[in-house]
């Protein structure tokens, strides 16, 4: 094959049942983690170190939020380059901790080595009693997903092109749906937060359910393949709807409606993200 899903490749080879949602539930604790790297998620040219130390928690805490978790420590390894200043680190961590107490959520410990780059990587322990899985999609399921997509993709290509982008970019600092979650989860059925982008974690969605859908409205390619939003994508039965419009609208919450859920195989044909 000439394309292989690197990352689905390395889920199957592992074998345990706890793999499958945005984190692993483990007795009363949900264990998540994710990288946030250096000339792979960012470079340190377009931000601050407190913007990179914020960036990196919020991305790992949206795990927990994605599972209805209150998110409550968290392990950080930093991977130090030999150009960092103690100021920088100083910065750095300051602005980890402030992200992370912000939800409630303390730095416990962690690692650090020396590198050629920046590279960070947090594990957030977190706890429901409700846990939002991925699995749970029913025949007639409304998708739907919150917020505003493509910011992210659109900011990423000014970078590029050496344009500047506004402080408050979600490129910069993701906006999480924590209330929004919290109150609606009663009323759904399944759910994740948008990282691969709408087309690419749609498709997860739809696979680990073996759902397929129908597509309700146009999504253009800027919408679909912005990857990193952080927004969240949603399933819930069509006589939920109200109910989850209101807390939408008291949480502040914009809630798209885009495709229902079948026993069809329909598939985005396109799933590229923007990592460079």
């Amino acid at each position: 094959m000439n394309k292989i899903d690197k990352e689905a490749l390395v889920i199957s080879k592992i074998k345990s049942d706890y793999i499958g949602d945005d984190g692993a539930i483990v007795g009363d604790y949900i264990y998540s983690m994710d990288a946030f790297f250096e000339d792979t998620h960012f470079k340190r040219e377009w931000m601050s170190m407190a913007q990179i130390g914020k960036k990196a928690m919020l991305v790992n805490i949206s795990d927990a939020i994605a599972m209805n978790a209150k998110p409550l420590y968290a392990l950080v390894t930093l991977a130090l380059p030999k150009d960092i200043t103690s100021t920088q680190i100083d910065e750095l961590t300051s602005s980890m901790q402030k992200c992370a107490s912000e939800f409630g959520c303390e730095i416990i410990g962690g690692d650090t080595i020396s590198s050629d780059k920046l590279h960070i990587s947090i594990t957030i322990i977190s706890t429901s009693s409700d846990p939002l899985k991925r699995v749970g999609l029913q025949d007639g399921d409304l998708l739907a997903y919150t917020g505003f997509l493509g910011e992210s993709k659109k900011d990423l290509e000014k970078l590029f092109a050496g344009q500047m982008i506004e402080l408050n970019s979600k490129f910069y600092e993701p906006k999480l749906r924590d209330e929004f979650i919290y109150k609606a989860r009663r009323y759904l059925n399944a759910g994740m937060d948008i990282s691969d982008g709408l087309f690419c974690d749609t498709n997860k969605l739809l696979d680990i359910n073996n759902k397929g859908f129908e597509l309700l409205c146009d999504i253009p390619d800027e919408v679909g393949l912005s990857g990193e939003e952080y927004e969240m994508l949603i399933g819930f039965a069509p006589s939920q709807l109200l109910d989850i419009e209101k807390i939408a609208k008291s949480t502040n919450t914009k809630l798209n409606i885009f495709g229902q859920v079948t026993s069809n195989n329909e598939r985005f044909d396109k799933c590229v993200t923007h990592h460079f």
